[in-house]
């Protein structure tokens, strides 16, 4: 799994593009009897409207119902996630250039909080949201130490590095941008503003369900990927094509 998961997310983009109802560039992918029906996708895409850029995810059923057991404290815990892995620099999302795979996330993790500018249970405290979804942006890297051979690319200690704004002040290249996700009984989206992806709109993407996990020691690796429940085009070959 390790070694495949790792070429499968650096290898070159495909040309190749799945078709939905005749929509070029969305990916099809078929149901999968051995995935949890909450992180099978079927469906992926990234359609831009207007001036936003919406990324959509569709499991077979009840999206967003199953959520990580607490652990009581940030050593050991459990990140869930909804995931779009990109073809977009990690210089187009306000980090510096050429520092991983980027990938819009959504997660949840009751164990911290990682959206300090954000109250998203709207009780008044702005630090015990980790357990409701929420976005970010990440930037992966290879690492031989985690199970699944990537990590949230980490931020040494005494260095200076360029993040955006809504960095959470965390010693990795993670985004809190504050983009809400919507859920129904199958479908994920988020809405994305074009300028907040130094206005691209022409990149490739797949789909993908995992685990990640914060070092038992929380230290680097701090934030390792764990475990892949599935990938919407099967091999990570970013087939998909945002479309108008």
């Amino acid at each position: 799994m390790k070694k495949t998961l790792i070429a499968l997310l650096t290898a070159t983009v495909s040309a190749s593009v799945f078709a939905h109802d005749k929509h070029q560039g969305h990916i099809v992918s078929p149901k999968n009897a051995d995935v949890t029906p909450t992180f099978d996708i079927v469906h992926a895409k990234v359609v831009k409207n207007g001036s936003k850029l919406t990324f959509q995810t569709e499991v077979v059923d009840e999206i967003g119902e199953i959520k990580p057991a607490v652990v009581g404290e940030l050593a050991g815990s459990s990140v869930y996630s909804y995931v779009w892995p990109t073809a977009l620099n990690s210089a187009d999302i306000g980090f510096g250039k050429d520092k991983g795979i980027v990938a819009l996330a959504v997660t949840a993790h009751p164990d911290f909080d990682d959206t300090p500018r954000y109250d998203e249970n709207q009780d008044g405290d702005y630090a015990n949201d980790g357990n409701e979804w929420h976005s970010h942006w990440v930037v992966l890297v290879e690492d031989k130490q985690c199970p699944a051979g990537l990590k949230v690319r980490d931020i040494p200690e005494g260095t200076a590095p360029i993040v955006p704004v809504t960095w959470p002040d965390l010693p990795i290249y993670i985004d809190s941008p504050g983009y809400e996700p919507r859920f129904t009984k199958t479908e994920l989206t988020v809405d994305v503003p074009t300028k907040d992806i130094a206005f691209k709109d022409d990149f490739n993407f797949d789909a993908v369900t995992a685990v990640l996990k914060v070092n038992a020691s929380v230290h680097n690796p701090l934030l390792c990927v764990t475990g892949v429940d599935d990938i919407a085009s099967g091999d990570l070959s970013l087939p998909g094509v945002v479309k108008g």
